[in-house]
């Protein structure tokens, strides 16, 4: 009898390796995928302007960095007693507005400069729900906890959504032939919206990415959502809040995504460089004694071979 419902990945070239560089942008599942790549040492960065979870958040960071529209006085807000940006998430919020606006333009700048040099990019949206400002009718990336009054809730439709991911696609092929565009359905559920609101914004964002997918040459699909949500398929692999997917369900997720997109010689290093990580959290009885130093010599040994490869590696 099978108790699962096993989600099949393929391989897929070119694949990501300690010279790569892998850009992510979109929910907070980006963010628990790119703690894999800090992990083992694979370049990447993620969400300059912080966590994204709508499509049009993604798409607005891109667009601004593609055709360097900076972030003016105008963009910035004051709220108790810190400066704020509908576009960026409240991690970005600051008591200057001045240094806000600054740290919101080096993240556009280091935006490019990772789109440009990327070797994959990998686009996580989360929900098909938005909030828009009743004052002038534009979508926000965060509300930042202001007053609900002052926004109006609604759920974007499939063409919307379509055009949003195909804009992201075209931004980035701008400035970027060669990349890998990587796209996935963040597997987190927004309960907060309902459960049924919920699977109809999943549903949404899966329809008009596969009107993308169908519509665009060069770009993938890696299947996240289904493997946490149907192949999983239970609450021990999520976090306490049943909504996040807990540590053994990331770390599904990850052989899965590591199977797909990295080499069998890179999953060897990685071995190598989880087996240093480990040891560098090691806390001995006796610091002083010949086993530890000893475990610490062939330490340094293991660091030096791999940083004699790839000396851009740090511990």
């Amino acid at each position: 009898m099978k108790f699962t419902t096993p989600v099949s990945v393929s391989q897929q070239e070119p694949k990501i390796d300690h010279n790569s560089g892998v850009f992510l942008l979109g929910s907070c599942f980006v963010e628990n995928i790119g703690e894999k790549f800090d992990h083992y040492k694979l370049p990447n960065k993620r969400n300059p302007l912080g966590i994204l979870y709508h499509p049009f958040g993604i798409r607005d960071l891109i667009s601004r960095a593609v055709t360097r529209n900076n972030f003016t006085s105008a963009d910035v807000f004051f709220d108790n007693e810190r400066w704020h940006c509908f576009e960026a998430h409240s991690s970005m919020s600051d008591p200057a507005g001045e240094r806000l606006i600054n740290n919101l333009n080096n993240a556009l700048k280091t935006t490019r400069k990772y789109l440009e040099a990327a070797s994959h990019i990998i686009i996580t949206p989360g929900t098909s729900w938005i909030y828009r400002r009743v004052e002038n009718d534009t979508a926000v990336a965060n509300c930042h906890k202001l007053p609900q009054v002052n926004f109006r809730k609604e759920i974007s439709g499939v063409t919307e959504l379509e055009d949003a991911m195909t804009s992201i696609v075209n931004n980035i092929r701008e400035i970027n032939t060669t990349g890998q565009i990587i796209f996935t359905i963040s597997p987190v559920r927004h309960i907060k919206d309902g459960l049924m609101e919920n699977q109809l914004s999943k549903s949404l964002l899966f329809v008009a990415l596969q009107k993308v997918l169908n519509s665009q040459n060069s770009i993938f699909y890696f299947p996240s959502y289904e493997i946490l949500i149907d192949e999983l398929r239970d609450y021990r692999f999520y976090a306490e809040d049943m909504l996040h997917p807990g540590k053994t369900g990331i770390d599904y997720i990850w052989q899965k995504f590591s199977f797909s997109w990295l080499s069998p010689e890179t999953t060897l290093m990685l071995k190598e460089i989880d087996n240093i990580q480990k040891g560098l959290l090691h806390r001995p009885f006796h610091e002083n004694s010949e086993a530890h130093k000893k475990f610490r010599s062939a330490l340094t040994a293991k660091i030096q071979a791999i940083q004699k490869k790839y000396p851009h590696i740090s511990f």
